[in-house]
């Protein structure tokens, strides 16, 4: 973590809606999700509150060897956007904890707010994370998952 991370931080980004982000997109296999509104799902709303933030930091971090994943999200999401619309995400850095970062969280369409709240971060080291992911996998007996660690 380079010393320019510092609360403070902004960022935003913009994203227009392609038809893949909707609600029947996040789960194709259910019948449930099927029959629901075609807008932006919640599910791709908090990926795209993640990238934002991601966005934010990686340029304070030594990225790739460290990165973040998120934690702890606390967002609204009031009102729907259909595809096309363009949203745009801001964040800002409150609070730095050792490696944990807090930040709070906006999203707005082209026509209003969208979703507000917090979104909660921590500082990893990729190589030592993918083990003890890679530790759990194989912990599962008959597990058949696969990591970045493991080898075809």
């Amino acid at each position: 973590m380079k010393d320019t991370l510092q609360p403070g931080l902004n960022h935003t980004f913009k994203y227009k809606v392609p038809e893949d982000k909707i609600v029947p997109a996040l789960y194709p296999e259910s019948d449930e999700f099927q029959a629901m509104p075609h807008v932006l799902a919640t599910g791709y709303m908090v990926g795209l509150i993640e990238w934002t933030c991601i966005q934010a930091v990686n340029p304070h971090l030594d990225w790739p060897n460290e990165q973040t994943v998120g934690t702890h999200i606390n967002i609204n999401h009031i009102a729907p956007t259909p595809p096309g619309l363009m949203v745009r995400v801001t964040v800002n850095l409150k609070k730095i904890d050792g490696r944990k970062l807090l930040f709070a969280v906006e999203a707005e369409d082209d026509v209003e707010r969208i979703s507000q709240g917090t979104h909660e971060r921590f500082i990893i080291y990729p190589a030592k994370f993918n083990e003890k992911v890679y530790q759990k996998a194989k912990s599962v007996q008959g597990s058949s998952i696969k990591t970045s660690q493991e080898k075809p």
